[in-house]
């Protein structure tokens, strides 16, 4: 029989090699009441009802609930089911879904409390209150921002099974200075960082444990200077074969001292993720996003020359008043920055975002449902946006994947990067019909008849590009219907024995 545990702290994640951070920080600032607490982690690939039934084996009297943009509809579903179940138990629900909009969330009606802001705090007081037999009056409490030197640190939370297998995620501050529209992050005003006395002897241990890679969940890692470079430091000093540490970066803020000591990690160790966004700047004035684009090309070309890291640059479909056009602009200007990875996003309307003002003027249509699409605007109709939507999913699977370094150079040869990827994915939608579930044969296959066919280059040299590609992942045997065009000059490519995450060591090479 399940031992009792008065209160149990669960959430839905993307997938089980996601850890759920949140519900860890809950945990650790439960304070005396920790003893009574479990945390339960599942994935919204689990039956609801299974999950259900897990929850009601620890016979809880308190129910917390994690909801994100990906898991509300589950776990509304979840919330439905306890409440039918056990009614007498007191469900709370908090997380950037249920923060804004509430009365217009079913999720939120069918919840006992919830809980808006960071609850780090607020659902350690509101659980000791039900525990004595004190019901609030007001449902929806407001937990607003706790001073983060006040908060218990929850790394010591992490098992060794997450340390081992699953994305570990770190905070050194919270909050955002800047006020771009399509984004929750820049409601968190003003930005607090993490005593550097608590924080750094937290990652030493994680080090000690064993940890290797680091994600930062930081929206301006690189706000503050003297911080990220104490912290970049404390882990250059310490560094060891496989450490892998992902940032978030403001990109046009990366001064001399900055450089100096990024340029001195290892290739492959660091990943930064520059939301560009978007190139016009009067679509990023529209959307009150600053940003100086001379220092950004400056950085990302000091980033892409003179250091190892790994670049993964965003930029956004659909944003008010950006037709293709001017998008097809941005992204051939970042392609031509030659960063590994260019992030395709379609832009969402977030409950709380700002971006929703723009709605009238631009026709902004959105699918009501989780994770709230663009679906048109007054620029790019639905038709288009949907080969967009394509592009970016085959632009993942081909260009940002690793598996094409040699050959998506090749596809966008003396043309538009933009035009002549989005003529391959109308090309691959047309033969395919899908954008998911693609061997990496079928899709090497399906760019080889494309090069060859569709934009006449020579057989022989396409053959050869596509062969060192596949054959870079360890493969020794040449894809069968590249065998004609190869003879005996199959390529020997050596295999790159980096460590670090799959995607980026296969650009990591020998």
């Amino acid at each position: 029989m399940s031992q009792s545990s008065p209160i149990v702290l669960a959430t839905l994640n993307a997938r089980y090699a996601h850890a759920a951070f949140g519900l860890r920080y809950l945990l650790a600032n439960l304070g005396e009441l920790q003893p009574q607490a479990r945390m339960m982690e599942f994935d919204i690939n689990q039956r609801v009802v299974d999950v259900a039934e897990a929850i009601l084996s620890a016979h809880p009297r308190i129910v917390g609930l994690g909801v994100y943009v990906w898991n509300v509809a589950p776990i509304t579903q979840l919330v439905a089911d306890l409440k039918r179940l056990r009614p007498d138990i007191a469900i709370i629900i908090g997380g950037p879904e249920v923060s804004h909009e509430i009365d217009q969330q079913e999720i939120c009606r069918l919840a006992d409390y919830v809980i808006t802001g960071e609850a780090d705090l607020a659902f350690a007081d509101l659980c000791r209150q039900l525990l004595a037999g004190h019901n609030p009056p007001a449902r929806v409490i407001a937990a607003g921002f706790p001073e983060l030197h006040r908060l218990q640190l929850p790394y010591d939370l992490y098992a060794a099974n997450d340390l081992a297998h699953r994305v570990v995620y770190v905070e050194a501050s919270r909050g955002c200075p800047f006020e771009c529209e399509f984004c929750l992050s820049s409601l968190d005003v003003p930005v607090r960082n993490v005593p550097l006395e608590t924080f750094l002897p937290a990652m030493q241990n994680l080090l000690d444990r064993g940890l290797k890679q680091f994600k930062f969940v930081d929206r301006t890692f690189n706000l503050n200077l003297n911080i990220s470079r104490a912290i970049l430091e404390f882990f250059l000093e310490r560094y060891r074969p496989g450490l892998f540490l992902h940032f978030e970066m403001i990109p046009d803020r990366l001064p001399d001292a900055l450089r100096e000591v990024i340029s001195r990690f290892p290739p492959g160790s660091l990943q930064f993720e520059v939301g560009v966004q978007t190139f016009n700047p009067q679509v990023a004035a529209l959307i009150s996003r600053r940003q100086d684009y001379a220092r950004l090309e400056d950085n990302l070309s000091f980033l892409r020359q003179h250091t190892g890291v790994h670049v993964h640059a965003d930029l956004i479909v659909g944003l008010p008043g950006e037709d293709l056009a001017s998008f097809a602009a941005g992204f051939d200007k970042l392609v031509a920055m030659d960063v590994q990875e260019i992030q395709v996003g379609m832009l969402k309307r977030l409950r709380g975002a700002s971006i929703a003002r723009h709605d009238d003027q631009w026709l902004m249509a959105y699918t009501p449902y989780p994770p709230y699409e663009i679906l048109q605007t007054r620029l790019i109709r639905f038709a288009d946006m949907q080969r967009m939507r394509r592009f970016a999913r085959y632009w993942d699977l081909i260009a940002n994947s690793g598996n094409f370094i040699e050959t998506r150079q090749v596809i966008w040869q003396n043309a538009s990067p933009f035009a002549r990827f989005l003529q391959l994915a109308d090309k691959l939608w047309n033969n395919l019909k899908r954008d998911h579930t693609i061997s990496l044969a079928t899709l090497a296959g399906e760019i080889f008849a494309f090069l060859t066919r569709d934009i006449g280059m020579d057989a022989q040299t396409v053959a050869a590009v596509i062969d060192r590609d596949y054959r870079r992942g360890g493969r020794k045997d040449p894809l069968e219907f590249l065998r004609p065009w190869l003879g005996n000059t199959a390529s020997r490519v050596a295999v790159s024995n980096a460590q670090g995450p799959s995607r980026q060591r296969r650009w990591k090479q020998p």
